[in-house]
């Protein structure tokens, strides 16, 4: 039977699974081997047949490693996973670290081992502190020509996927994949290169404007392009993908071949210069541009920047989805405050209701992500999804925290709520509204031309970090439009880009607060850079945001006596605007609900 990646990936894969590996690994002479979570096109989502990391481990989270010796074996997670892996990987077989403690654990690998990887799984980025952690340790970092991995899965493996290839409407996109592709050459051009090679699906979905189904919660196609300095180009698809309105959509400026024909088409850019970003693309292809006698141009994907962007067409339609997307939630959220509240569902109910309120709306293409609903102490754990073994249903004087969104074809949304169940506490209260009043420096913070996310980072933490408090994750990241809900190459972390935040980028604003064992808080909505102006009494300009995401806060959660008079008018403003946008989408008892949900704070 096919393997599948979701409630029923637990521990035993591991026992299952790693002496099949370890054979594998034995048969070409390996000593240890790198498992990345990342797939052929570096994606954080992935299709099942390319979730190696889950097969070998049994961990589905987004973001992870894994080193296989022949008698040990390491697990890697950032902070969002903490709790996750511990229930989803053996500690009998898996010492645990954190993501970013991978070189170091090389550096203890035995002198003289050979130590493998799929290069087509590991930027050339990625790849060099690791060569450098081998080199200390006196091993060996050896690239393999086949996958000992994907030879002990065998034919348990799924199928790769094969989702049609559909066009984008430009009143969607707001420009012309021609011009777009004329835009991106020239910049090719400016960057010294005859040739681009683009191997990341959303750019590939943003550059030809097209759509796809191969990553789950995004709509994107898995291809290569080579974009040419006079903007025509090669698209390799699979044909199965291929629709009848692909080819006359596209036009005679862009060529769709086989994947197969890819690396004879690398092995005939001998003597050009290749643009190719090391951060993005897997190093199999810097080796075969290298033996084809190709320069490569080592640049960040010239189609990074330029889709963070937003046109106004993008814009508008963002605008027009969260509206859409804020009534079903403002549904939701009266179900929750009403009937939830009698009848105290579990979390997978709280998920299914809030994705049946979405689908109501007749406009939702998928999810843009699973949803997180998390009650009580799964609240604490910021990534959780209810899953057979931990599922809880939520209890009166706890929290329900609820993170999901939605993918229209105008835009692509992500928002987080919590909610008090039953009458909070006077902690809940202080806790939620410390996370608030974060929530509010970052949203109406103004900050001049070129500043990047990780410079304002701290002025959403400071009135946490005034408290003793602070959260293990970003606070806010880039989303696409119809695309992934999470896009780069903009953010806002304390670790990261210096990219500095344009007029146009959507960013998400999610601050939030955890206490293990007891409950979680946070709060997400997002908002988009405004035109930089001089503020009234200024002398310079100075970008802002605009919130795009329009929903409730409980306001049973709100302490205002911690709120400044400033802060107070901020959520009385912001609930006037949730009220007139989203109200009129409603009717009945959920209009009535909204407008006391809406009133002003006493």
């Amino acid at each position: 039977m096919r393997q599948t990646f979701d409630e029923t990936t637990d521990p035993s894969f591991g026992a299952r699974h790693l002496p099949l590996l370890r054979a594998r690994m034995a048969e070409q002479g390996l000593d240890g081997f790198l498992i990345p979570h990342e797939d052929e096109h570096q994606n954080e989502y992935l299709p099942d047949a390319n979730e190696r990391l889950a097969w070998a481990t049994g961990f589905t989270g987004s973001a992870g490693a894994a080193v296989v010796m022949g008698d040990r074996a390491a697990m890697f997670t950032d902070g969002r996973y903490t709790v996750q892996v511990k229930a989803q990987t053996d500690p009998a077989l898996f010492e645990r670290f954190d993501l970013g403690d991978v070189a170091a654990y090389l550096e203890g690998a035995p002198k003289g081992a050979v130590i493998g990887y799929d290069p087509r799984l590991h930027s050339p980025d990625a790849l060099v502190p690791l060569r450098g952690a081998a080199r200390k340790a006196g091993a060996e970092l050896k690239p393999v020509e086949v996958n000992p991995l994907d030879q002990a899965w065998g034919e348990d493996r799924p199928a790769q996927p094969a989702a049609p290839v559909v066009p984008h409407p430009d009143e969607c996109s707001g420009e012309s994949h021609a011009a777009k592709r004329t835009r991106i050459g020239k910049a090719v051009a400016k960057a010294g290169a005859d040739v681009a090679l683009l191997t990341a699906p959303s750019s590939i979905a943003w550059l030809f404007n097209v759509r796809g189904g191969d990553v789950i919660r995004s709509p994107l196609p898995i291809g290569q392009a080579l974009l040419a300095a006079d903007g025509t180009a090669r698209l390799f698809l699979d044909a199965a993908k291929v629709t009848n309105e692909l080819p006359a959509w596209l036009g005679d400026d862009v060529r769709v071949e086989a994947p197969e024909r890819l690396a004879e088409a690398l092995d005939g850019l001998g003597g050009q210069r290749v643009m190719i970003d090391p951060a993005l693309s897997s190093a199999w292809y810097f080796d075969r541009l290298e033996q084809a006698g190709a320069t490569a141009v080592r640049a960040p994907d010239p189609c990074a920047v330029p889709r963070a962007v937003k046109n106004a067409v993008e814009i508008e339609g963002s605008r027009q989805a969260h509206i859409r997307d804020g009534a079903a939630l403002s549904r939701f959220l009266h179900w929750v405050d009403t009937t939830a509240q009698q009848t105290l569902p579990d979390e997978r109910e709280v998920v299914e209701a809030l994705e049946r309120f979405r689908e109501e709306t007749g406009a939702l293409k998928d999810l843009s992500f699973d949803t997180i609903a998390g009650a009580g102490p799964n609240g604490a754990l910021p990534h959780y999804k209810p899953v057979t073994r931990t599922i809880r249903r939520i209890e009166k004087g706890s929290l329900l925290l609820v993170d999901g969104g939605g993918q229209y074809l105008d835009g692509t949304t992500d928002v987080t709520r919590t909610m008090a169940v039953g009458e909070p506490s006077a902690e809940q209260r202080r806790m939620f509204t410390l996370v608030l009043k974060a929530h509010i420096a970052m949203a109406t913070i103004r900050f001049p031309p070129g500043t990047s996310g990780m410079a304002l980072d701290a002025v959403a933490r400071a009135p946490l970090w005034n408290a003793g408090l602070d959260y293990d994750h970003g606070t806010g990241h880039g989303v696409g439009s119809y695309l992934g809900v999470h896009e780069g190459p903009q953010r806002i972390a304390k670790w990261g880009t210096t990219q500095p935040l344009l007029e146009g980028m959507i960013l998400s604003n999610e601050p939030g607060y955890y206490r293990e064992g007891h409950w979680g808080i946070r709060i997400e909505t997002l908002q988009v850079v405004t035109p930089a102006t001089v503020p009234e009494g200024g002398e310079r300009p100075m970008h802002g945001f605009e919130q795009l995401t329009f929903a409730p806060l409980d306001r049973k959660l709100i302490d205002s006596a911690l709120l400044t008079p400033d802060e107070r008018a901020y959520v009385d403003a912001y609930h006037a605007e949730t009220l007139a946008k989203v109200g009129p989408l409603l009717e009945g008892e959920a209009k009535a609900w909204l407008t006391e949900a809406c009133a002003p704070l006493s």
